[in-house]
This record gives C-alpha cells, structure tokens and sequence, in this order.
C-alpha cells in the first residue's frame, strides 16, 4: 500500500477546512485537505442562495461563489486538496488509511484536523411512522438535487422544522419554483430568529407551530401526512414531499471508530480549549463540535485552529500537567465544548470564544463555574433552544487549586 507523508491533513473541505488550510499553508505549512466529494467547499457548495462571505470577505455572496472561492484562496496558497478521497479510518499517531479512485493508499501526517462538520437527522432517526414512498428529503439532499442537478423533487412538499436551515429549505423551493404547503414545527415559536417567521407568512405559506408530523402517507409517492398539535387535534394536509431540516447531529462516524474520546452529549470528540483530541495528534474544528453554526463561525473557528495547530507545531502548546475535565449534571444543558481544560496555562488561547453550550430547551437563569468547594464565577443567561452560548473560561489564576471543575446552571423560579 502506499504511503504519503505530510505535515497537516485536514479532513474536509468545507468552511473551516478551507479556512484552516489556506491559514497554514500561508505559513508554508505542508498541507494536504482530503475531501470524498468530488468538489471542495462543503454544504454552502449547494446552497445557492445569499447571505454568505460578509465575516470573511466583507460581501455578500452566494453559496457556490462563497465555496469556490474559500477553495481558490486556499489552492492559491499552496494547499493541496485532494478530492474523491474518502478517509476511512483514522490511527494512533495520525496514520490515515484513504480510499481513493486509484485505489487504498495510508497517509501519515504529523497532525490531523477533523473537520468532518455535521449533518441532519432524517426520518428513520426521528421515528415517523407511515408508508415509504418517494419524496422524502432533507434539505442538504434538496439543494443538491436543486443547484447541482437541476431536478425537482416534488411540487408541494411540507417542510418539517423551524431551524435557520429550514427557511434556506424555503428560499431553495422558492428558487425552483416549488410551493410548500407548510411548514410545522413540535415547539411554540421558531428556533431561528423571531423575524425569520415573517419570511414564510410573507409567501402565503403557513405556519403551524406547536405541531408534530405524526405519519406519512401515500403509495409510490407521498399523499399526504398526518399532524397533530398540542391538544391532540389530528389534521390531515396533502402534499408530495416532506423535507426534514435542522435537527443537526455531529458527522463522526470516524471519531465512534477510532482511538479519540467520544463525547455523547455532544456527538464529536472529546477535546481541549485548543481543540486538541485525546491523541494529541488529532484535533477537530467547526461543526463536528457544535452542530451547528454558521458557515462564517466555522470560518473563523479554523482560522483560530490554524493559529494553535502553529504554535504547537512548535512546540507551544502544553502537553503535559494537570486536566480539569468540566462536568455537569444540570439536564437542562444540552452539551458544551471544550469538555476539559488543560493547565497551568488555561484558558491559553488569545480571543477565545470561551465554553460554548446549547440548551434544550428555552431558559433563564444563572450560570456557574464550581471548584472543588465554591463558586468561581457566575452569570445571568437567557438561552434559547439550540442557540449558542457563550461562558468565558475560568482564568489561570482561579483554577490554580482546583482538582474539579463543574457546571452548574439554576433556572429561575419562574422559568
């Protein structure tokens, strides 16, 4: 079998790849991104519609112009992308094996970024019941089926979801043409910002929140599907699709499989505030972390990574002494990454964003850090679902006897 050497290998090509690859390779780093798809630049790749690019390159753009030229600038710095290369298992020590169009090759790197980003739940994870016709769709294979082969799936689909993810479903069916019927949603508002509910309102669709899908209905294509709100009262509305959007989980099929530390709230790895795995070889970036944000967060995030992935290149970073790893057994808490801190240098990372966390659900309350025996800091929060939250790391000085670290959140009472 053969064998390459590289410095970096990044897996994946989408926004925080590119970012990080262009980043390091602008350092004259020897790097190599591999991508099993047969073009770079990830989800916004098929996502023809606006806005992205304004944190990076401080204009509006479409999603292909968007990928395509994350792709230019990291190919013009000197990064290699490999493309059709599928990494399907990943070793100690950051040994890859790759299935390639010229067959199983292993690449060896020095370090290992994952980047594999997230994808979302489709309707055998949710448990919908009902027949199997034709029609069913996520929006990620939407817009591919849209932008990148020009075929329309269905006339009038139901669109499942309030996510931001999910009005890019409608802008994607407004672009083709097509006309949803609805779109519904289990909770009471819409998990996007409040404003987004306008944008269906405004083209005529409705809006049925505080409603599930219960079954799925038809013979070789959908009829239509059965949804109930709150008070149990059933409703039957015809349609030819379903699109299932949002409900984002961590792509990390790799990472289940391999030596790194899983973390199941989360659905990625386990890994420090530098983004550094459990085998100090591998780190991960992006979405893999925290499904899901923005393809402009993510940019940013790996041109942070690409900044620590040089320092500890360089010997920089810590690689031994003491590690708090973070609990907590508050349920309201969804998942949080970074999982543990490294010290004596903590948080270490210039213009870190701190502990991101997501909540369940719709929350108010306080926010704590707790050592061994007291509170270190706290805050007030409002949090909303599957909303980033930002907790500024203890500093060096407040953990410098600690042996436990925990946090802790106490809703209002009225909450």
């Amino acid at each position: 079998m053969k064998t390459q050497h590289c410095q970096v290998a990044i897996i994946g090509a989408g926004p925080s790849g590119l970012a990080l690859a262009s980043e390091l390779a602008r350092a004259d780093i020897d790097v190599v991104v591999l991508e099993r798809e047969g073009a770079a630049g990830g989800i916004p790749r098929h996502c023809g519609h606006s806005p992205y690019g304004m944190r990076e390159f401080h204009r509006l753009m479409s999603g292909p112009a968007y990928a395509a030229r994350l792709t230019r600038e990291a190919a013009q710095q000197g990064a290699k992308i490999w493309l059709h290369t599928t990494v399907t298992e990943i070793e100690p020590g950051g040994r890859l094996l790759l299935s390639t169009i010229d067959g199983m090759q292993e690449l060896q790197a020095t370090r290992v970024v994952i980047c594999t980003g997230n994808r979302e739940t489709p309707r055998a994870a949710r448990l919908v019941s009902g027949t199997r016709p034709m029609g069913i769709v996520t929006t990620g294979a939407l817009q591919s089926m849209v932008y990148l082969k020009h075929r329309l799936p269905f006339e009038r689909p139901l669109i499942v979801g309030s996510e931001l993810v999910s009005f890019s479903a409608l802008l994607t069916c407004r672009h083709a043409g097509i006309k949803p019927v609805a779109m519904v949603d289990s909770y009471a508002r819409v998990t996007a910002l409040k404003a987004a509910a306008l944008l269906p309102r405004l083209l005529g669709i409705p809006l049925l929140l505080n409603t599930e899908i219960d079954e799925i209905r038809g013979g070789e294509r959908i009829e239509s599907v059965a949804v109930s709100d709150a008070s149990g009262n059933l409703q039957e509305i015809a349609c030819d699709g379903v699109i299932f959007s949002g409900n984002f989980v961590a792509e990390a099929s790799l990472v289940r499989s391999s030596q790194l530390e899983f973390d199941p709230r989360s659905g990625g790895p386990v890994v420090d505030q530098y983004g550094r795995c459990s085998d100090p070889a591998y780190f991960a970036c992006g979405n893999l972390l925290h499904p899901v944000d923005t393809a402009g967060w993510c940019w940013a995030e790996g041109m942070r990574t690409a900044r620590l992935l040089l320092a500890d290149l360089n010997a920089a970073l810590p690689r031994t002494g003491r590690v708090l790893e973070i609990e907590t057994a508050s349920p309201g808490i969804r998942y949080f990454t970074p999982q543990r801190i490294r010290l004596p240098d903590a948080p270490l990372v210039e213009n870190h964003p701190g502990l991101q966390l997501r909540f369940a659900e719709n929350r108010r309350g306080r926010i704590s850090w707790r050592g061994d025996k007291s509170i270190i800091s706290s805050c007030s929060i409002r949090a909303q679902r599957e909303r980033r939250v930002l907790l500024p790391l203890p500093s060096r000085d407040q953990l410098s006897e600690c042996t436990s670290l925990a946090l802790e959140f106490r809703p209002d009472i009225e909450d």
